[in-house]
């Protein structure tokens, strides 16, 4: 049956409203971040200074898109190797506490990571990884882990079982079959688990507060700091030019990767 025109220009007009919704703060913020305001580098008619401060604060831009990036990559590597291979463990293999392992890592999920970090913070100063991008980036691994293992392990349990055995028939050991055969069936998931773990790493403030250093700083700490100007004056325009900074990247990388990210999602939150 064919859906009635009006009603179809109803749901468009809607979907068109609905976007418009989350779609408006982002155009503000960037429009805000070129435009004069008081308190700002920006003052006087539109122009880039405000992107000219958080480019020359302190360290300056680049080395803190470096921090960003290197936590990122750290993040997303052990994000996917991990949780891919702990789905594939969860899924296909049979051994005494596999269940009681997998219900462990998912109650990470009633942790507040923020009443880990102190203990953390000591941990690391003892194992010298205190101040250190990669231990930033373990930590935020750590915390990836719950959710990505979940959405990994059903999309192994979606995939028939036939596949593996087959490549085994072939000569292949499991390992083999997970490369060979498996991942690039479960590559939408794995993409899906990337995109989840850079949007963390990129994003996060809390974790880098506590066990990032003067050296090491990533952008959104950054930000935080670059906020206070004399006298305790928020300086918003240098905010905006850093959020639109933080922004550029992570849309492109979702607008890229959304064919990936919905199929992920569609095998790996719904168990086949």
């Amino acid at each position: 049956m064919t859906t009635p025109l009006w009603k179809r220009v109803i749901a468009r007009v809607l979907q068109a409203i609905l976007a418009l919704v989350f779609v408006s703060p982002l155009i503000w913020v960037i429009v805000s971040s070129f435009s004069p305001q008081p308190g700002s580098a920006q003052t006087d008619g539109w122009g880039v200074n405000n992107y000219i401060t958080l480019f020359n604060y302190q360290a300056g831009l680049p080395a803190y898109l470096f921090n960003s990036i290197v936590i990122s990559l750290v993040t997303i590597v052990l994000s996917v190797v991990i949780c891919t291979m702990a789905g594939y463990s969860f899924s296909r293999f049979d051994y005494p506490g596999r269940n009681l392992g997998f219900m462990v890592t998912l109650s990470i999920l009633m942790v507040p990571y923020a009443s880990l970090l102190i203990p953390l913070m000591v941990w690391y100063s003892q194992i010298g990884l205190n101040n250190t991008l990669v231990g930033i980036g373990l930590v935020l691994t750590l915390f990836q882990l719950p959710m990505s293992t979940f959405i990994m392990r059903n999309a192994f349990d979606a995939i028939p079982k036939d596949m593996e055995e087959a490549a085994m028939v072939d000569g292949c050991n499991s390992f083999q079959a997970l490369v060979r055969i498996l991942v690039p069936v479960v590559k939408p998931s794995m993409v899906t688990v990337g995109l989840l773990a850079f949007l963390e790493a990129w994003n996060n403030f809390m974790i880098p507060l506590y066990l990032a250093g003067s050296d090491n700083t990533p952008l959104p700490l950054a930000m935080v700091n670059m906020r206070q100007q004399t006298m305790g004056v928020i300086d918003y325009g240098a905010t905006e030019a850093g959020v639109v900074v933080l922004l550029i990247p992570a849309a492109i990388l979702f607008l890229a990767l959304q064919k990936y990210y919905v199929k992920g999602f569609m095998a790996g939150a719904v168990k086949g």
